[in-house]
């Protein structure tokens, strides 16, 4: 049995954003999606999650857990059953420093998690973050610091721009170890509210690998923060899917 609702705070935030041709990411998504394009890319990246008060709704805050959270995210549309097009992110890879949610996602609550180190220092202004799986299958680096827009280099025109995107993308499907079947879960904020992140460095074992991306085919855009924002996590129906062959 799973819990329909959980909540908690999202201390901080970070959406590492990358533009990406829409044929390298397209044969890595299962039928139905497709990728939900912006000017021409498809937009896919990282979340950087750190969550404190985590518990079932109905439960005192104090008895929460906390938690350092990644995961590979891709935008993408599918058809419902009436054939209406709806809009999401794809999950292939999420990662925790939590024994519990490693062993609980996919079960308790959505979504199957990876074990992972992080090492983080956060002023509140200036970020250096570190990753590493304990499999050793992925790894990402990032240091920034807040920024008053984005870069303009980003195929998004303003801040403004990339907050709407971003917020419509609040129902995630995650791959299982069941290639037929995503765990669905929804994000509801209270308060939605971004801010841009300037880019010292970034190193993603995923995005920066040719082998799954080509050179020139993933390429970094900018990113996004936000910090303490009450928040639910609401089971949604698992998605049937398809999957592809990588070719």
């Amino acid at each position: 049995m799973r819990l329909p609702r959980i909540k908690g705070l999202i201390k901080r935030r970070i959406l590492v954003n990358y533009r990406v041709d829409p044929t390298a990411i397209t044969r890595l998504l299962p039928d139905p999606l497709r990728p939900k394009l912006h000017e021409g890319y498809a937009i896919a990246g990282i979340c950087l999650i750190r969550l404190e008060n985590i518990r079932p709704a109905g439960i005192p805050g104090f008895l929460g857990i906390k938690s350092e959270n990644a995961a590979h995210r891709v935008a993408v549309e599918w058809p419902d059953s009436t054939g209406q097009w709806r809009e999401g992110v794809f999950i292939p890879r999420r990662d925790t420093s939590s024994f519990l949610n490693a062993a609980a996602g996919g079960r308790v609550f959505p979504g199957e998690h990876h074990r992972a180190h992080f090492q983080v220092r956060d002023d509140g202004k200036e970020i250096d973050f570190a990753m590493d799986s304990e499999d050793g299958q992925t790894r990402v680096r990032l240091r920034g610091r807040d920024a008053e827009a984005l870069p303009g280099s980003s195929c998004f025109g303003c801040l403004a721009d990339s907050s709407r995107f971003f917020e419509n993308g609040s129902l995630g499907y995650s791959a299982t170890s069941d290639p037929n079947r995503m765990d669905g879960i929804r994000l509801q904020v209270e308060t939605w509210q971004v801010r841009a992140l300037q880019i010292d460095a970034v190193e993603s074992s995923y995005f920066d690998d040719p082998a799954t991306f080509p050179q020139g085919s993933a390429v970094f855009d900018h990113a996004l923060v936000m910090r303490d924002i009450p928040h639910e996590w609401i089971g949604e129906a698992d998605l049937q899917t398809v999957e592809k062959a990588v070719t």
